[in-house]
């Protein structure tokens, strides 16, 4: 039997990411979404949420690009001179290898924000992280401790197949950017197992992450494997709004209206893939 969690990235980040989510819950094939805790939008989208009982709310823990929960002076190894998170995960990850980053520190940020997105009436189904850093060896550990304290036991294992393109026109560098994140998502699962958390089995929508078009997702439905798979898109509502704030180059309409194309609708209807969200999953 085939299953599917289509998780929608970066709830709250911005308003019109918020309506796209829920735009594509009530119409298209999402089911789960990833709450992005410092997002300016936050407010909105717990209310949005609570509205929609229905759709599965993990957090997206997010470590680059906005500005911590926490006051920076509690967190300077986290920050730049401007107070804000690193700007890239790359930059992430250099700093975190050489030691730079305070690993208490670290655990107090994403302590945080999972405690805000409680305080807001969220019943977590997963965790997740912007830029998968989640799956990162020794932020794992910090995430399956996390997990442990909050009563959360599923969590995203971005792991693409190694062989996998899905008709994709990737680069090299994405390619092997993708591969590397496979490894950690494959040790960051063998891990996981003796904390009892779950995961899905399969893993689509990074090498397309931000342009996750019809025809690649429709690719990926084609070649579905049996079991549980998830395959994460970021919708958006307005790509002029957005793109006036994020610098991403993401897709954001052209992604929104692939998770409510009737094409795909039909598909998943016709070949009896059933829609769930990260409440449904069992731990694999």
């Amino acid at each position: 039997m085939k299953r599917l969690i289509v998780n929608a990235d970066d709830f709250g980040l911005h308003t019109e990411v918020n309506k796209a989510v829920i735009k594509g819950y009530q119409a298209g094939c999402i089911r789960s979404t990833s709450l992005m805790p410092t997002g300016a939008a936050v407010e909105e989208a717990c209310e949005l949420a609570r509205k929609n009982p229905g759709l599965g709310v993990g957090i997206h823990l997010t470590l680059v690009a906005e500005r911590p929960l926490l006051p920076p002076d509690k967190v300077p190894t986290l920050v730049g001179a401007d107070g804000k998170l690193f700007r890239s995960h790359v930059e992430f990850i250099k700093n975190f290898c050489l030691g730079k980053i305070d690993k208490e520190q670290l655990y107090a940020e994403c302590d945080a924000q999972i405690s805000k997105a409680v305080s807001l009436g969220l019943n977590i189904t997963h965790i997740d992280s912007h830029q998968h850093l989640h799956v990162l060896p020794g932020v794992a550990a910090i995430c399956r401790d996390l997990a442990r304290k909050y009563g959360v036991t599923k969590m995203r294992f971005p792991g693409e197949g190694y062989g996998f393109i899905g008709g994709y026109p990737t680069k090299l560098f994405r390619f092997l950017a993708r591969c590397g994140l496979t490894l950690c998502a494959d040790m960051a699962r063998y891990k996981s197992k003796c904390y009892n958390i779950g995961m899905p089995s399969h893993f689509f929508g990074m090498l397309a992450g931000g342009n996750m078009q019809e025809e690649y997702f429709m690719n990926i439905l084609r070649s579905l494997p049996d079991g549980v798979s998830e395959i994460m898109v970021h919708p958006g509502a307005d790509n002029k709004a957005l793109d006036s704030c994020y610098d991403w180059q993401y897709h954001w309409e052209d992604e929104l209206a692939t998770v409510i194309s009737p094409q795909v609708m039909r598909y998943i209807k016709d070949n009896d893939i059933k829609l769930i969200s990260f409440k449904e999953l069992l731990n694999e």
